[in-house]
C-alpha cells in the first residue's frame, strides 16, 4: 500500500523540526554562555588544575565548551562504575582543552558516547593470521573507536588531570585519535599547504622515535608513539601539553607544528 503525503504535513514537519533545532541550538548557546556552576569549578580546580593557568578569555571558553559535551555527549558508566558530576567534568576539560583554540575541529561530531570504566579493564583482541584465528585479552587504559565512541579508565582519566606534567595521559591520548579520522596521524589541516609542513615533520620525528626504540635508547616521547603514524601524534599530543619546555627544546620543529594546530601554546602557563 503505497502512503501519499501532502504538501501540508510535509510544510508541518519541516516546521517541526526547524523550530526543534532552533530550540536546540538556543540551548546550547546559553549553555555556552552561562559558564560552569560552583560545584564544577571546583571539580576542576580538584582534578584539572592546568586550566586555570589560562587566560580569563580561554578559561571562560573551556566552560562553555565542557558545559556542551556533556549536554551533547552520553556518559555510561562500565563494570558498575555510577556516573557522577565530578567523571563527567574531568573528562569533558580535558578532551575541550585539545578544542579550545583549534581551528580545524571545532567539534567532536562523530563522537556520541564516552564509556568509562572505574580502573583499567580487560579486552579482547582478535587476530586473524596465516588463516588461524585466535583471542588474547590485553589490558586497556582507553580505545577510540570509528563507530563514535570512546572508552576511559576513570582512575587513569583523573590522574591524567591532576598530573599534568608526567607526559601520560589517556584523555588527551584517545581524543587525539578523535582528531585523527582517517588514523594516518594527519588531522584535518585549515589549509592545504600545512599538510607538506606537518607531513614532512611529524614524519621526520616519527622516524626518529622508531629507530631510537629500536636501539632502546632513551627517548622524551613515549616509545609506544613509534607504534604507528596514529599513535605518534596521539603520543606527541600528549608530550605537547604536558611536557611543552623538554618538547620545544628536544623536537622544536615538532612543537611548532603543534603549537600552530591546536592554536596554543603550554610554555606559558608555567
Amino acid at each position: 500500500m503505497e502512503v501519499y503525503v501532502g504538501a501540508g504535513a510535509l510544510l508541518f514537519i519541516w516546521l517541526v523540526v526547524f523550530t526543534l533545532g532552533r530550540h536546540k541550538s538556543a540551548i546550547k548557546r546559553k549553555l555556552f554562555e552561562k559558564g560552569l556552576s560552583d560545584d564544577h569549578l571546583q571539580i576542576l580546580r580538584q582534578n584539572f588544575p592546568i586550566s586555570f593557568k589560562l587566560t580569563d578569555d580561554q578559561q571562560k571558553k573551556l566552560h562553555g565548551l565542557i558545559n556542551l559535551f556533556i549536554y551533547e555527549k552520553e556518559f555510561t558508566g562500565c563494570n558498575g562504575l555510577k556516573m557522577t558530576d565530578e567523571i563527567k567534568v574531568t573528562i569533558a576539560a580535558q578532551a575541550c582543552l585539545l578544542l579550545l583554540n583549534n581551528k580545524t575541529q571545532p567539534w567532536y561530531k562523530k563522537l556520541h558516547t564516552v564509556l568509562v570504566y572505574p580502573s583499567a579493564y580487560k579486552a579482547v583482541n582478535i587476530d586473524h593470521e596465516d588463516g588461524i584465528v585466535t583471542e588474547e585479552e590485553d589490558v586497556m587504559l582507553g580505545e577510540s573507536w570509528d563507530g563514535g565512541s570512546i572508552v576511559l579508565s576513570w582512575n587513569h582519566s583523573l590522574k591524567g588531570g591532576v598530573n599534568f606534567e608526567d607526559g601520560q595521559n589517556v584523555v588527551l591520548h584517545e581524543f587525539a585519535h578523535q582528531l585523527d579520522e582517517n588514523a594516518d596521524g594527519i588531522p584535518l589541516m585549515e589549509t592545504a599547504s600545512c599538510y607538506t609542513s606537518w607531513a614532512k615533520v611529524l614524519s621526520k620525528n616519527y622516524k626518529k622515535l622508531v629507530k631510537k626504540t629500536m636501539k632502546n635508547q632513551e627517548t622524551l616521547l613515549d616509545k609506544y608513539g613509534a607504534t604507528n603514524e596514529a599513535e605518534f601524534f596521539s603520543v606527541a599530543t600528549e608530550c605537547f601539553f604536558e611536557k611543552p619546555r623538554q618538547m620545544k627544546k628536544k623536537h622544536p620543529d615538532l612543537y611548532a607544528e603543534l603549537s600552530k594546530y591546536y592554536g596554543l601554546n603550554p610554555v606559558d602557563w608555567d
